[in-house]
């Protein structure tokens, strides 16, 4: 059986089920699995063939065959993208011969997130009814895991969810379509702080053991393992179909904040997909790219840009790297991220670094670029896009100039009508919103304003439970 273990090395091995509820680990980690699985050459050739969801089984499986049989994970899955705009759930989309896009934003809330979430919602459901229990989930969002995370799982019986939002710094569209759910058991909460902020506030409340038990509370952030399972099948589904039409390895170009995105790629690379490269393409608030350029990782304050959603300087997932970087062990892990958030920067030596950009290249793109991209992009290929997907596409050009025989998938992260301001800056266009949000501008809003307080905070998550 596949158990999971926290990248700080104290708390309990757990199994998938219990692991997905956990989310976070009792130790402040995050849970990776003990192995990972491997995909055979042979295997990742037929999926050349296969649907989207024969592909997710096939991935799936091996995490979790302990507690979901195989005809269940097939149940789960073809209800978690029954709401998908396009049967491909994630089709590629070929600008030129040695570009293409990935577009994950054909989900109900538009993003990325989507994909994970919906499969995060059926999992969570399928396990607390099989144990009889009802959680609390707390969720951060810098933009789109809010609204996909809602909804996933409003009106569900066994699930009340808190998404902590920082107040005036994510699209208004993007704040609608959480603040305009009205299901009971959803609980919108403005932070008056950054993204960062609201992160923080959400590890708080897990690290209080009292608070977290009485609360019986889950994560569904990317620190969710499950989520970073869902996002490891796009990366497959996509590698697969083009290194049977090319030959050759894959570059993937991922707009990168939290890291969990990129993160799946790694795991999609480790289970044996044929990847050349994964490159973090980061806006102005880039940590990530300067931790790959010189091997620092050093905090700064998170500053707003036209790509709100990568507004990020702690990247939470990049802990489950650090503890492969650390060669799985905990003890290290703990220290580092100790040292790290007081906040203090740590630096990993060249010989640590040099197997990381084999895999690894990153970029960073200002707000000026990315309108740029957005612009371009429009001009040359009639394709409009959102301005994360123009920080990708922004970085996936300047690696092809140096790379120029390399194939490069570009993940497009949400759809621009996400960002209408922003592209209409850029080419003069607002795109429409999808007629199932239509009305998006004109319906109820129901959202709580409070301080960057922890107190606070989980006293409105008691009332609202207890409510």
């Amino acid at each position: 059986m596949l158990n999971y273990i926290s990248t700080r090395g104290k708390a309990p091995r757990l199994s998938f089920a219990n692991a997905t509820l956990t989310g976070l680990a009792s130790d402040g980690g995050l849970y990776v699995p003990e192995s990972c699985p491997k995909l055979s050459e042979a295997e990742i050739g037929n999926m050349n063939s296969q649907n989207y969801l024969e592909v997710a089984w096939r991935v799936m499986l091996p995490f979790v065959s302990a507690d979901i049989p195989s005809e269940k994970l097939i149940e789960l899955l073809r209800a978690s993208y029954k709401g998908f705009a396009t049967k491909e759930i994630a089709p590629l989309r070929k600008l030129d011969d040695n570009l293409q896009v990935l577009e994950l934003f054909h989900g109900p809330t538009l993003a990325f997130k989507d994909v994970a979430l919906q499969f995060l919602g059926q999992v969570f459901s399928h396990i607390l009814a099989q144990k009889n229990l009802r959680t609390t989930i707390v969720a951060a969002t810098s933009g789109d895991t809010g609204s996909a995370a809602i909804e996933a799982f409003r009106g569900k019986d066994n699930v009340d969810i808190f998404v902590l939002h920082p107040k005036g710094r994510v699209s208004e569209v993007q704040r609608r379509q959480m603040t305009t759910v009205l299901d009971s058991n959803v609980h919108n909460i403005a932070i008056d702080g950054s993204f960062d902020d609201c992160q923080d506030l959400v590890k708080a409340m897990f690290n209080d053991a009292t608070f977290r038990n009485e609360m019986h509370l889950s994560a569904v952030n990317s620190i969710n393992w499950a989520r970073i399972l869902a996002q490891v099948v796009y990366y497959v589904y996509a590698g697969s179909r083009i290194f049977h039409q090319t030959k050759k390895k894959v570059v993937f170009t991922v707009p990168t904040g939290n890291f969990g995105n990129i993160y799946a790629g790694y795991i999609a690379q480790s289970m044996g997909l044929p990847v050349e490269r994964l490159i973090a393409a980061t806006n102005r608030n880039d940590i990530i790219h300067r931790f790959f350029t010189t091997g620092r990782m050093n905090m700064e304050t998170s500053a707003p840009s036209l790509s709100p959603s990568m507004d990020i300087q702690v990247s939470s997932n990049f802990e489950r790297l650090l503890f492969d970087i650390f060669g799985r062990q905990g003890a290290a892990v703990s220290q580092t991220m100790d040292h790290f958030r007081k906040p203090a920067p740590f630096v990993i030596q060249e010989a640590g670094m040099a197997p990381l950009r084999d895999l690894f290249a990153s970029g960073a793109v200002n707000d000026e670029n990315t309108l740029k991209t957005i612009r371009e992009t429009y001009e040359k290929y009639g394709y409009v896009v959102d301005p994360h997907t123009a920080v990708g596409l922004a970085v996936s050009q300047k690696y092809r100039e140096a790379y120029p025989d390399s194939v490069v998938v570009s993940l497009a992260t949400a759809h621009p009508s996400k960002f209408p301001d922003a592209v209409k800056k850029a080419i003069g266009i607002t795109p429409e919103l999808p007629p199932h949000m239509a009305d998006l501008y004109t319906r109820e809003e129901r959202c709580a304003s409070l301080p960057n307080k922890l107190e606070w905070v989980q006293k409105f998550v008691r009332d609202g439970v207890k409510g």
